[in-house]
């Protein structure tokens, strides 16, 4: 069964990679693990042994019959369609936590990581494949060159940890590119006084220019006094730590009030 390119599909093909992924789970307080994009069924096979039942979904219809063929006699429930579209209410029960874990198509593998930002509350845990430029980006720290708006977002709420490199050559066809998996582990899922919309408009327009300060970017949302009060004025958005950008999200969301008693 021929990879698709349409669907970005580059079917992982060691098992003792997939055992390590599948392993490295952590499933403590969760009920499902909700797989994307099983593909062949390699790492399925050992999510399969993690004592929690497991959802795959897989959007390609011809690799429905395989994977009903492969594990009909496991609990395995397949689930044909987009990951980025499924309602989680009715592929798994309404209010259980679930781990998201896969060989991440690499051209949704950043929506993925939203998605579950999106379902933070129900989303304990996430280790997926991911390429390795989108992974450093993940779990870059502030000052970085790959410091940007996902590794703010992400490192918000969830601690990333980069768990190993996989070479090209462990995949069918081999991308043209390094991999890595790496893994989110939630440390909180709100942060108070701060809502994610607004952290997100923030660090998005703090980002949209990102060789500019911020008492350029983030003008028409913070006032260059306050910017220099806090100290970050003559900064570009990479030199911010996440707390930094928290400050500023409240800041924002303080604003109005701020105006009314004026």
């Amino acid at each position: 069964m021929k990879a698709k390119k349409s669907f970005g599909q580059h079917f992982l093909t060691q098992e003792p990679i997939a055992e390590r992924l599948a392993t490295s789970l952590k499933t403590e307080g969760c009920d499902v693990i909700v797989e994307v994009g099983p593909g062949r069924g390699i790492l399925t096979k050992f999510l399969l042994r993690q004592l929690l039942p497991v959802v795959a979904v897989e959007l390609d219809r011809d690799l429905i019959p395989f994977l009903q063929r492969e594990f009909a006699s496991t609990s395995l429930k397949i689930v044909q369609g987009d990951i980025l579209r499924v309602r989680f209410d009715e592929i798994i029960p309404p209010d259980a936590a679930f781990v998201i874990a896969g060989n991440f198509p690499y051209n949704i593998s950043s929506q993925i990581v939203f998605l579950g930002l999106q379902h933070r509350h129900r989303v304990p845990f996430m280790a997926g494949m991911f390429q390795k430029e989108m992974a450093d980006r993940i779990c870059s720290p502030p000052g970085s060159k790959a410091f940007g708006v996902i590794s703010v977002l992400v490192q918000a709420y969830y601690t990333p940890s980069l768990l190993y490199l996989v070479k090209p050559g462990s995949f069918s066809p081999p991308p043209k590119v390094q991999s890595a998996v790496i893994s989110l582990t939630r440390y909180r899922t709100e942060i108070e006084g701060v809502p994610f919309n607004v952290l997100r408009q923030v660090v998005k327009m703090a980002f949209s220019q990102r060789r500019k300060k911020l008492r350029n970017t983030l003008m028409p949302l913070i006032p260059e006094e306050t910017l220099k009060e806090l100290g970050v004025s003559d900064l570009r958005p990479e030199q911010l730590s996440v707390n930094q950008f928290i400050t500023l999200a409240k800041w924002v969301v303080d604003l109005p009030a701020t105006h009314e008693e004026e």
